[in-house]
């Protein structure tokens, strides 16, 4: 039988674990080799790559990046070569704690992947930390934002595309009802949010809009003074509904404003960057009138700048 011959054109990890290994070496660290390789290796191809560095080294490649880099470029790096659960698990953690607390976080981790993608974080979030990420998100939010963000986290979602219709239609007239009522933490209102399938969901803020003349959000955004929940509630219905929007959002506000939000910026890039940064792309082109590409590469500079551009190229790569 014969041998199965790996392409030409794929670089092989081990090649790769020796010159990332050089790029350490010497005076300085070369940062454009580091870019050159990681930026253009997919999750997969990064996995081996950590594999055959521990393996040849006898050192974890994210140490040897954390001992070599440093500042946002390092964020941007060491969250890029994370196995996508490993790097959820650690951005969930991150965003509970006392000061890098940020629950758009949770809702985006919660809302935007996949069911068994959200259990594979959940048992890196455990192997991990040694504790659920339901234990962290109950013991550091309280109320309402407590009882939208545990069931978001605790959820597993139907997948498919199956809708039940006259269940879309009960379910639009319960929301709208709370809505009216302002009732927007009301048991049923966020029954509905954080166990319905996407394609159910959909259905409903459909048969919403077109029964009722306005958009959830709309009517939600009326009640927009600096309530969080409220806040938050629209952010959970955007990610479910069209993540796009809420991700052209939060690279909107990292980007427009004095002094760039480099934890938001970072997060956006090297988590949707294998997902649906093309999409993302074309709504902030849409939004802003300008590539995401140029105006990222207006407001940062150096090393940072060139990973963020490079993988924001990943895709084409």
């Amino acid at each position: 039988m014969a041998s199965l011959k790996v392409p030409s054109n794929v670089p092989l990890p081990e090649d790769d674990a020796e010159q990332l290994h050089k790029a350490f070496s010497g005076w300085g660290t070369n940062e454009k080799l580091i870019i050159s390789i990681l930026a253009h290796r997919n999750a997969a191809q990064r996995s081996l790559i950590r594999s055959v560095y521990a393996a040849t080294y006898n050192e974890d490649l994210l140490k040897a990046l954390d001992t070599e880099l440093s500042s946002d470029f390092e964020r941007a790096v060491m969250l890029w070569t994370l196995d996508p659960p490993e790097r959820d698990a650690y951005l969930a953690k991150e965003s509970t704690k006392m000061f890098t607390k940020n629950n758009w976080v949770l809702v985006e981790i919660a809302c935007t992947r996949p069911a068994l993608e959200l259990i594979k974080v959940k048992q890196a979030y455990q192997a991990r930390y040694k504790k659920s990420i339901e234990e962290d998100v109950a013991q550091h939010t309280s109320g309402d934002l407590r009882k939208l963000l545990l069931p978001l986290v605790s959820t597993f979602r139907y997948e498919g595309d199956d809708v039940n219709m006259m269940l879309a239609r009960s379910e639009a007239k319960i929301l709208h009802e709370k809505v009216s009522e302002k009732s927007y933490s009301d048991d049923d209102f966020i029954r509905i949010l954080t166990t319905r399938s996407k394609a159910q969901l959909g259905a409903t803020l459909n048969h919403y809009n077109n029964e009722y003349g306005n958009a959830i959000n709309k009517n939600l955004k009326e009640e927009s003074d600096d309530n969080d929940y409220m806040k938050l509630l629209r952010a959970v219905i955007t990610c479910l509904t069209y993540p796009e929007k809420h991700f052209e959002k939060v690279l909107r506000l990292s980007i427009n404003k004095m002094g760039t939000d480099e934890w938001g910026l970072t997060r956006v890039v090297t988590t949707r960057t294998e997902v649906d940064m093309e999409r993302i792309k074309e709504e902030y082109q849409r939004r802003n009138s300008i590539p995401l590409d140029r105006a990222i590469a207006k407001d940062t500079s150096g090393d940072y700048e060139d990973m963020l551009v490079a993988l924001l190229g990943h895709g084409d790569a």
